[in-house]
């Protein structure tokens, strides 16, 4: 019994997952960043005539995340930037991170699926906040009369954001790097064929870096920030509709 419980302390890096490492580092990465402007702003004068352009361009990408929740959220879902803006920065940055030479966080299925089940448990906290004890009659039946008999079916349909979030991630990323590794044997095997005899470092530093280094700014940074873009506009739009802003519905029956 000792022996069992002392193997679950040990750490073993050689079989901890490269991605879940990225991860972390990426993670580490925001939180350092966070504490630069926390500190930035801390020390900055309010009655200073010209601030520093650090701190302009904050404020400024500040005010375009609040825009950018309040449009899709509503109002008093203004203090959702601080959730959106974290998670539109980790998602793109593992999307992009392969760039570094280390393994893509999104690659690993285990990380998609944490972040899709943040965002389910986001979705029914603010409907169980919004609802109070209602919140259990949306698995009797969407509307009345209540049956327990469709109890089951909602039960699993509750999981269909999990889903559709997570395999969004993983699907996007792993077809990405699997497209890419073909592309590299492709032009690897290419590469040897025509100047194979320059050498066999020469012939993967002509042809193969240029095409590649094209197709990774769609794959990796054009392809992530779209992928990032639409994740985070589905979570935002999943969390508040569960507890719809007053002032949006009003505008909607007005028009």
């Amino acid at each position: 019994m000792q022996e069992a419980f002392e193997n679950m302390l040990k750490f073993d890096f050689e079989h901890f997952p490269g991605e879940v490492i990225s991860s972390l580092i990426i993670m580490l990465l925001i939180c350092i960043f966070s504490f630069v402007i926390y500190f930035k702003f801390r020390k900055a004068d309010p009655l200073e005539e010209r601030p520093s352009k650090f701190i302009c361009v904050i404020t400024g990408l500040v005010g375009m995340v609040q825009n950018f929740v309040v449009g899709i959220m509503g109002k008093k879902w203004i203090n959702f930037s601080g959730y959106g803006c974290c998670l539109f920065l980790y998602v793109f940055i593992a999307f992009t991170f392969s760039l570094c030479g280390l393994p893509g966080p999104m690659t690993y299925m285990a990380i998609p699926l944490t972040l899709g089940l943040c965002t389910l448990v986001l979705i029914h906290f603010t409907a169980a906040r919004a609802n109070k004890w209602k919140y259990f009659l949306r698995f009797t039946d969407p509307l009345p009369p209540y049956l327990p008999i469709f109890v089951p079916i909602n039960l699993l349909s509750m999981w269909a954001p999990l889903l559709s979030l997570t395999f969004r991630l993983f699907g996007n990323a792993i077809s990405g790097s699997v497209l890419m590794g073909i592309i590299y044997y492709f032009f690897s095997y290419l590469s040897e064929m025509i100047l194979g005899f320059i050498g066999n470092v020469a012939q993967y530093m002509i042809i193969t870096p240029v095409i590649t280094g094209v197709l990774h700014m769609y794959f990796d940074i054009f392809s992530g920030l779209i992928q990032t873009l639409v994740y985070t506009m589905l979570t935002m739009i999943f969390v508040s509709q569960e507890d719809p802003d007053d002032s949006a519905e009003e505008m909607v029956l007005e028009n």
